[in-house]
């Protein structure tokens, strides 16, 4: 046995667990069930032995395998790593969708680069992967993961979350520091004494030295084996009492040590090696020969066993050689090497690094040679790596230019989803430093600045940063300083900010880009619904006149905005519908959560409550996958509402527990909802007093919750502690001129005041359509009526009909208050009345492949449209069926799946 090998068997002692899982994870990625491991563990530990195990069972059962390493000095270039994986299978992308094909064709270099959405790679990645293991099963063997720069950690760890039924296993080696939520971990612990033993056996050591070692090492293999070769270099092994071993740094001094003892040319290699990110042999030796080594003299490293080179590598036996090879060069050293490397390098992001690295004074060469490869990662979606390089551009600047390349950093920062680095770097980039004053600097700065505020929940410091600096802008970039407005009025409609609202309103005016959404924000706020309503509907109706915008569309998602907020669920239904088209038309993966968000609000109050537990399960797994958490804090809320309405109370309150200052109102009403529900009415009605007190009374929730207000005032019988605001809401219900709020409002009205009339004139509305629910809930409230007025004739037919619709809705609560009325006017019910609906039986992601297979949507289109493998829409179809009572495609086009 070779004694390379002897090692690699010898430091999986103790492994036999972690092997299993391994061995589980191929097994079950044979069998169709994709998934992934992070095997974890500090240098030395093992991974990269077990990794290796991995792939070698893997090549065995005939899979196909992909590999990659993270190499510290390429943690900044975006796309090193996954171009080492990509690179074997380039000529498969033409069987992509063509924007996921041309994303992996930019990290190739093989097409222009655009900017897409930062998880598009993710998204290809996996859709390649799925497309690969169609012919055989993959392993995507992923070692020093801590190491890989951030876009292809991101682009790895977004397909390995969404790995479903693909025959495709991912494993990656990290240290600590490697972010990977969501992926089960293998943690590799240090051996017992027991495994010690057994990996210093065989190795010709006195049992003292042995034992001295085992109590050194503390566990680690690589220390053990590394050691152990230390005491017989030094003619130790077979004393019985010896000093304390030579290696002060455990196994890193081991290794520099020996480094130490070979030629200086050959050092001076391993030193060009070790900076030379991926480690190309050509590119070292022009290197070496610039500082005077030749090829020859990489032969005592070998013979050391230190590095293996191939035609085209060099290849350090661990990690640690490399460090301790670098390490151990003094700076001159180092910075020469680096020179030489740039010198020798045809890439000139690469070139660009090493110039970086040895350069300490303000460079203006160097500095525009990082800003052009920060540039292109930019275009790439590599934006953690656009943060760091235009950084180093900003340290190499002169002072004049730093404030430039550090707003451009920040920038990059907050599209890399990085909102801490985004705020440190702004606030480094005071303009002040610039000399300048540029009015489109500051501007810019401030909108980064304005993005963290309001990820913090702070949405009215995001406003007003806004709003202040965009009166210099006008002049000269108006198109900036119009989007930054309406960004304004937003983040002011959500913090309640009447005056950052107008001031928005009257710039954009000035500019002659006032649009009726934000002057109909502006005038409601104040509330005057009367103005305000009419101008959002015209509004939506604007933008619903231009039909066909291709891509992601900002009016459109304004226009959803003003449809949520007076409203109008069907105009929200479309909106948001053709924006989740146009997302997913794009791949724009990284805007869909809070599109969902809104589609699944519009379907909840339409009373699709399945349909809108798909969109947030989906909405919910991007975010997830995209490290977007606050998103999941709100689309909890929308399931809040759910739960309120079936009766599910401990699930409202643990959905609502984690909601944000900007969503505090919503979970407050959806909590209101259910404490009505439950006959909690001194609760309700407190909960809700208090949210208004906090201020949002104009916002469509806390308007729709005036509803709950008003039952829990008229139960207490305290009418006047709703009446206020129910007056607000008859104003707001009549400017909207949704059906559905002026029968809820004459509800509200018959509920305080008693009279028939108003009643009526509630149903009357609730029959043009909107709200299921809350038509259900006057249905109730006049079958109650009629009761109390000892009407049970009449009583019955409204009281069955809530009764019908309540257990359409699965409201448990409701419907067993339908139940009592019942019984209390001579007319019981069945315990429950309603037939079983199919869709029930599904999950949200089977309710949504299985409606689009009713259509007629091949599995290759659905996927494409849910971000899925045709293997994946297939196993969702083939678990549905059955649930179903179907067996194939043509069955399910019978079955009533419609909204």
């Amino acid at each position: 046995m070779a004694p390379t090998e002897e090692r690699r068997v010898r430091v999986l002692h103790g492994r036999t667990a972690e092997q299993a899982a391994l061995t589980g994870l191929l097994d079950a990625a044979a069998a169709g069930a994709g998934g992934a491991a992070v095997l974890r563990g500090e240098a030395g530990i093992g991974k990269s032995a077990l990794l290796e195990g991995a792939v070698r069972e893997a090549a065995g059962r005939g899979m196909r395998v992909l590999r990659l390493t993270g190499v510290e000095a390429e943690a900044a270039l975006g796309f090193a790593g996954l171009v080492q994986l990509l690179w074997p299978v380039q000529e498969r992308l033409d069987a992509l969708p063509a924007p996921q094909a041309d994303a992996l064709r930019a990290v190739l270099g093989s097409a222009a680069p655009r900017t897409p959405d930062r998880f598009l790679t993710g998204l290809a990645v996996l859709t390649l992967l799925a497309e690969l293991a169609e012919e055989a099963p993959v392993l995507v063997a992923a070692d020093d993961a801590h190491w890989l720069d951030r876009a292809s950690a991101e682009a790895l760890l977004f397909a390995a979350r969404r790995l479903a039924a693909e025959r495709v296993a991912v494993v990656f080696a990290a240290r600590d520091g490697f972010a990977a939520a969501g992926v089960p971990e293998i943690p590799l612990r240090r051996l017992d004494p027991g495994d010690a033993e057994r990996v210093l056996a065989g190795r010709g050591l006195a049992p003292a030295v042995a034992a001295r070692i085992r109590d050194e090492a503390q566990g680690n293999p690589l220390a053990l084996v590394e050691f152990a070769a230390a005491a017989h270099g030094r003619g130790e092994a077979g004393g019985e009492c010896v000093p304390p071993l030579p290696v002060t740094d455990r196994v890193l001094a081991g290794f520099r040590a020996r480094i130490d003892d070979l030629p200086a040319a050959t050092r001076t290699l391993l030193l060009a090696a070790a900076a030379d990110g991926r480690r190309d042999l050509p590119r070292v030796l022009a290197a070496g020969r610039a500082l005077g080594a030749g090829p020859d003299d990489l032969g005592p490293a070998e013979r050391a066993g230190l590095v293996e080179v191939s035609a085209e590598h060099v290849a350090f036996r661990h990690p640690l050689v490399a460090t301790a090879a670098y390490q151990r060069a003094a700076l001159p050293e180092r910075f020469a090497a680096h020179r030489a490397l740039a010198a020798a390098s045809d890439d000139p992001d690469c070139a660009a690094l090493h110039l970086a690295v040895a350069t300490v004074d303000p460079d203006p060469r160097v500095c525009a040679l990082l800003a052009a490869a920060a540039e292109r990662a930019r275009d790439r979606a590599a934006y953690a790596s656009a943060a760091h390089l235009f950084t180093g551009a900003a340290r190499l600047a002169p002072r004049s230019e730093r404030a430039r390349w550090l707003a451009a950093a920040a920038d990059a920062a907050l599209l890399a989803g990085d909102a801490a680095q985004a705020a440190a770097l702004a606030e480094r980039a005071d303009p002040g430093d610039s000399g300048t004053g540029d009015p489109v600097l500051r501007a810019g700065l401030a909108r980064v600045r304005s993005v963290v505020e309001f990820e913090r929940g702070m949405a009215g410091n995001a406003a007003r940063l806004l709003v202040d600096h965009t009166s210099d802008l006008a002049g000269t970039d108006p198109d900036t300083a119009a989007a930054m407005l309406r960004t304004a009025a937003g983040y002011a409609w959500f913090s309640d900010d009447p005056r950052a609202l107008a001031v928005a309103a009257e710039r954009l005016a000035a500019m002659g880009r006032a649009d009726s959404g934000v002057r109909g924000m502006a005038a409601a706020i104040e509330g005057d619904h009367e103005r305000g309503l009419p101008l959002m509907t015209a509004h939506i109706e604007e933008v619903a006149a231009r039909r066909g915008a291709p891509g992601a569309d900002e009016a459109r998602m304004s226009a959803l905005y003003c449809a949520v907020i007076i409203g109008d669920d069907n105009a929200a239904l479309a909106l948001a519908g053709a924006e989740i088209a146009a997302c997913r038309a794009a791949g724009l993966v990284g805007r869909l959560p809070k599109v969902l968000q809104a589609q699944a609000q519009a379907l909840f109050r339409a009373g699709h409550h399945r349909d809108a537990e798909a969109a947030v399960a989906e909405a919910a797994a991007i975010a997830r996958d995209t490290g977007l958490r606050r998103r999941g804090a709100e689309l909890d809320v929308v399931l809040a509402f759910v739960a309120a309405v079936e009766g599910d109370a401990e699930r409202c309150a643990a959905l609502a527990e984690g909601a944000t200052e900007s969503n505090r109102a919503a979970a407050d009403a959806a909590l209101a909802l259910s404490d009505v529900g439950h006959g909690h009415h001194v609760r309700a009605l407190e909960r809700l007093e208090a949210a208004r007190r906090r201020g949002g009374s104009h916002t469509a929730v806390l308007m729709a919750a005036t509803a709950d207000q008003v039952e829990a005032a008229a139960r207490l019988g305290a009418p006047e502690r709703a009446a206020a605001d129910l007056d607000r809401f008859e104003v707001w219900a009549r400017s909207g001129g949704r059906p559905w709020a002026q029968a809820v409002a004459a509800r509200c009205r018959a509920l305080l005041d008693g009279g028939e009339a108003d009643f009526e004139r509630a149903l009357a509305l609730h029959d043009k359509g909107g709200r299921p629910f809350e038509r259900a809930r006057s249905l109730l409230a006049y079958g109650e009526w009629l009761r109390r007025a000892r009407r049970p004739g009449d009583a019955r037919a409204p009281l069955r009909a809530a009764l019908a619709d309540f257990e359409r809705l699965r409201a448990a609560p409701w419907a067993e208050r339908a139940r009592g009325e019942l019984r209390a006017v001579g007319a019981p019910a069945p315990a429950d009345a309603a037939a079983a609906d199919p869709v029930d039986r599904l999950t949200p992601q089977e309710l949504q492949v299985v409606r689009l297979a009713a259509e007629g949507h091949s599995s290759a289109e659905i996927g494409a449209r849910l971000f899925l493998s045709r293997r994946t829409v297939e196993h969702h179809l083939y678990k549905a069926y059955p649930k179903l009572g179907v067996h194939s495609r043509r069955e399910l086009a019978r079955l009533d799946l419609a909204r």
